[in-house]
């Protein structure tokens, strides 16, 4: 006999005057009441139940798995493991009182589900240190719809989350681990990894309720090559190492797929947890300055050269190199290191020193021919062929941005040379036939498939005399 069968005679054990026939047509009016998509067959005859005054509490209190879920059903047990864990929020009732509500995200073998824990339960003795992958039995939670039908688990009063240390067959974190190749549109509580490509980028902005923000972007690059733009809305750079290298190995657990305006891309929140290769202890760094600029908040920005020749990007916000120039070698102490992105703040040191054996402007220069795309940042010294032009390009979402382009050469090969909207500007100084050096520029893959480099915020164009 199957758990509805089991369930409807009790109910009519208890209902005499009830045909199996009145049961069904009140199961299909309390679906028809509430809406298709929120009720089971057994979810609707629990209801049912408690309208007519009868109890199948016995038969709630059984264990299930994710995938047996339903909404409306109480008093369940379920064993799953810890995905991710959200921050306490304290929310206002419409009578004025306050309430507390953390969420967190559990799986088992099957299937995955968001837990809701209220009040008192949000701040359960040791919630704090769960770990995504660990095993807890969650006792006597009931179940309600979201917004969309699907079942969310409940955690209120007469419920508790406890820390389970028996064996299960509930797969481990690593083991339901994707690599980014793998994702697909619309998919929802994942768990992904793949390989840091470019720099991490800390942004603040106002949302549409008026309402402060910010985020955390990067990329990640599947086994496959595949690149994925990655948003973490609500996180900071407290979440992450403050030194990692460029290609860290990354995981994000709790992340969705949507589509962007380029494509699948990577979304979390607050409650994503990201694990990236590196240290939170910074390293002394010794570097040789190659071009100095400003931002448009005024703040420095450097390309510079390691012993390894290989290039940085420094965001000094302290204006700790203000006495400094291009061909200075220095000793700084980072407040941060994500790749080739260097920060200096509060926090950071910097000393000039004597250090004949870090490479020179002059032996970093790339020949044009040995330019790839998407393979960092380049040196480069040509002649302009075609003086810059500049016109205005309307993006799809209907804003103006500038572009200057012009076309250069050396011995080796030509190549186009793109600023975009304040870069646009570097180029407008300079004419057809001027011999130029310029610092700090990126290669991509521009119009049918032919490589063109663009200027950065970092990059300096200066004439050759």
């Amino acid at each position: 006999m199957s758990e509805f069968d089991s369930l409807l005679s009790k109910l009519l054990e208890q209902k005499p005057e009830l045909a199996r026939k009145d049961i069904e047509e009140l199961i299909k009016r309390k679906k028809e009441k509430i809406g298709a998509g929120y009720l089971t067959d057994q979810g609707a005859l629990f209801l049912i139940a408690s309208d007519l005054g009868a109890s199948l509490s016995e038969q709630l209190k059984v264990e299930m798995g994710l995938k047996d879920l339903y909404v409306g059903a109480k008093e369940i047990t379920l064993e799953t493991r810890v995905m991710n864990i959200y921050p306490v929020k304290q929310f206002s009732r419409k009578d004025g009182t306050q309430f507390l509500l953390r969420t967190m995200t559990v799986y088992d073998g099957d299937s995955r589900a968001k837990v809701k824990l209220w009040d008192e339960k949000a701040n359960l003795p040791g919630i704090e240190n769960l770990k995504p992958g660990d095993l807890v039995k969650i006792i006597k939670a009931y179940v309600k719809a979201d917004m969309k039908g699907n079942p969310i688990i409940n955690v209120g009063s007469g419920a508790a989350i406890e820390p389970n240390k028996d064996s299960s067959t509930i797969p481990t974190l690593d083991a339901i681990t994707e690599d980014i190749s793998n994702v697909k549109e619309n998919q929802q509580n994942l768990v992904v990894s793949g390989l840091l490509d470019g720099a991490i980028r800390s942004t603040e902005f106002t949302n549409i309720r008026g309402e402060p923000g910010r985020a955390l972007q990067l990329r990640l690059k599947g086994k496959d090559g595949m690149i994925l733009r990655v948003v973490l809305w609500n996180k900071d750079e407290g979440s992450i190492p403050k030194m990692i290298t460029s290609g860290a190995n990354t995981r994000l657990i709790g992340v969705r797929t949507k589509m962007g305006q380029q494509g699948l891309e990577l979304h979390g929140d607050e409650g994503t947890v990201v694990e990236i290769e590196g240290a939170t202890e910074i390293q002394p760094i010794v570097i040789r300055i190659l071009s100095m600029t400003k931002s448009e908040s005024g703040n420095s920005l450097i390309v510079g050269v390691q012993e390894d020749k290989k290039l940085v990007n420094i965001s000094d916000l302290t204006a700790a190199t203000k006495d400094l120039q291009p061909g200075d070698v220095i000793e700084c102490m980072p407040s941060k290191v994500y790749g080739n992105s260097i920060t200096l703040e509060l926090d950071s040191f910097v000393r000039k020193i004597d250090g004949k054996k870090i490479p020179t402007l002059s032996e970093l220069r790339t020949k044009i021919k040995d330019i790839r795309p998407a393979d960092g940042t380049y040196c480069i010294e040509a002649i302009i062929l075609k003086s810059p032009e500049k016109r205005e390009i309307q993006t799809k979402a209907g804003e103006k941005i500038s572009l200057s382009e012009t076309f250069i050469e050396d011995d080796t090969g030509q190549i186009w040379l793109k600023g975009w909207r304040a870069q646009a500007r570097l180029l407008e100084q300079f004419t057809q036939g001027e011999i130029i050096s310029v610092t700090g520029v990126t290669a991509k893959p521009g119009l049918e498939g032919r490589t063109e480099l663009f200027l950065t915020p970092f990059s300096v164009i200066t004439r050759k005399n």
